[in-house]
């Protein structure tokens, strides 16, 4: 079933609605709202990776506020333990039961505040809910609810003290990128007070509408050129000198999901080229794994990224030639 136009035309005047209410209270950061929301309507996680005091938790309960949904932040330190994470049971010594304490990733937008601060056992405790959707715990399977966001954060500059994130766990995110700093006239309106606070926005769309909208975009038809192309730009990335491993199955998959809730959010029936190009970068970047002497160079995954997206033409000028 393709989804109509009239519904495409709702899922854009709504994404639309959420990303401008969600910009009230994070200035001048339009382009990475959109890609958080598009990730969040994709059933993804998004990885930013950026310096502390640039609005990350603003972002995280702002989208929380717009689509009527809870919130929690997990600040990682090298102590934390899955349980404290996941929950726990506990021995209810008055009722002679167990009782299980469901922890902060109960939530439908959960902000990992700092992840590679955490041990590796402690940042697995995630790979079940991110995949799945639900937290095993005791042998009993929890769903954790729909809609679901893991915004994760770690700082790229200060590794002393950190974990690098395993490539299993890197994989399970469906974007990175970063909110970066305001621009001058952003940054001048923040210092004014022109942003809103995020208790004061007001929601727009409920939980169950947002799934609707993830159903919708799950509708919008891709080509058989279109799904070429992304099979071309992953084995790209396989092929590339500098890289060691590149993109996997998961990837783009990935790629897919999101390039239709690009195509729907934009008002349009179908996806295109351009929609893959578009997400390319923060899809399938952080999924790389370059050569220790490419990384000595200076060469990063998202130039890697740019360059395959150069080499492997797009079906419209593929036809041509």
């Amino acid at each position: 079933m393709t989804i109509t136009t009239e519904q495409a035309t709702w899922f854009s005047q709504t994404f639309a609605q959420i990303a401008d209410n969600v910009e009230r209270a994070v200035l001048g950061k339009r382009h990475i709202v959109e890609l958080v929301l598009t990730a969040m309507v994709s059933g993804g996680h998004v990885l930013l990776e950026d310096v502390p005091g640039t609005g990350k938790t603003s972002l995280a309960r702002a989208l929380a506020q717009s689509v009527q949904g809870t919130n929690t932040r997990i600040q990682f330190t090298p102590d934390l333990l899955p349980g404290d994470i996941t929950g726990i049971t506990v021995y209810d010594q008055k009722t002679g039961e167990f009782e299980f304490h469901s922890g902060p990733v109960f939530a439908n937008i959960v902000l990992a505040d700092e992840i590679n601060r955490a041990s590796p056992k402690t940042q697995s405790a995630l790979l079940e809910v991110m995949e799945e959707g639900h937290v095993t715990v005791d042998g009993i399977t929890r769903p954790v609810g729909t809609p679901f966001l893991v915004l994760a954060t770690q700082n790229p500059v200060e590794q002393a003290g950190t974990y690098r994130l395993p490539e299993a766990q890197l994989d399970r995110f469906l974007m990175r990128t970063s909110l970066g700093y305001p621009d001058h006239a952003a940054t001048v309106r923040i210092l004014g007070g022109a942003a809103t606070p995020t208790a004061d926005l007001a929601p727009i769309i409920a939980p169950q509408a947002l799934a609707g909208m993830a159903d919708l975009a799950s509708d919008v038809y891709v080509d058989a050129l279109v799904l070429d192309y992304v099979a071309r730009l992953v084995d790209g990335t396989r092929s590339a000198d500098e890289v060691r491993l590149g993109v996997s199955i998961r990837g783009a998959l990935a790629l897919t999901a999101a390039t239709r809730t690009r195509a729907a959010s934009l008002g349009r029936t179908f996806a295109t080229p351009d929609d893959v190009k578009a997400l390319a970068v923060a899809v399938l970047s952080h999924r790389l794994i370059l050569h220790p002497e490419a990384e000595f160079d200076g060469v990063t995954a998202e130039a890697v990224i740019g360059q395959v997206l150069l080499d492997v033409p797009p079906p419209s000028q593929r036809e041509t030639v």
